[in-house]
């Protein structure tokens, strides 16, 4: 399954072309290697995802073409979700 239908899928990002963007432009890494939107994701890959001062690492549980949102959050395992410390001084 392609990374950002994934992230729509699992709900972690709502929307499909917000996870497109966040994607392609360098915020989301699978297995450490920098992805693509377009990336197969298999079943235990870890995905780390850049959101602004927060860095969410999951791992792939289950594939699903669609869900409903109960059922969502079994699709993945929270490994850690670190807040990080912004460099600039305001």
């Amino acid at each position: 399954m392609r990374l950002d239908k994934y992230l729509k899928v699992s709900r972690i990002i709502k929307r499909r072309p917000v996870a497109k963007e966040v994607a392609d432009k360098g915020r989301i890494k699978v297995n450490g290697i920098l992805a693509k939107s377009s990336t197969d994701l298999k079943i235990n890959d870890q995905i780390d995802i850049r959101f602004g001062n927060k860095l969410l690492t999951v791992r792939v549980l289950e594939m699903k073409d669609s869900t409903k949102k109960e059922d969502a959050t079994r699709m993945y395992e929270i490994v850690s979700e670190v807040r990080i410390e912004s460099d600039e001084q305001a």
